[in-house]
């Protein structure tokens, strides 16, 4: 991002995802997200052009891997 900020994704640089509750409805939802969602999005950012914020929470970044895994086919 222009900004400075610390991005993911389109620079160039397997978890699971089977959240049974929606993220906005976990306890620790609100936490930095964990090291494995930070890699998996950079490879989805990466695969689908995208710069993703790094500095995401736990239930931002399964929410933006749901989306990432929709638009680039990785979630079938």
């Amino acid at each position: 991002m222009a900004d400075g900020t610390e991005t993911l994704g389109s620079r160039g640089d397997d978890p699971d995802n089977s959240a049974s509750k929606d993220p906005e409805q976990w306890t620790t939802g609100d936490e930095p997200m964990t090291g494995a969602q930070r890699s998996y999005l950079d490879t989805l950012a990466r695969e689908a052009g995208e710069e993703i914020s790094a500095d995401l929470t736990k239930a931002q970044a399964s929410e933006e891997i749901d989306r990432l895994q929709k638009k680039t086919g990785r979630g079938e």
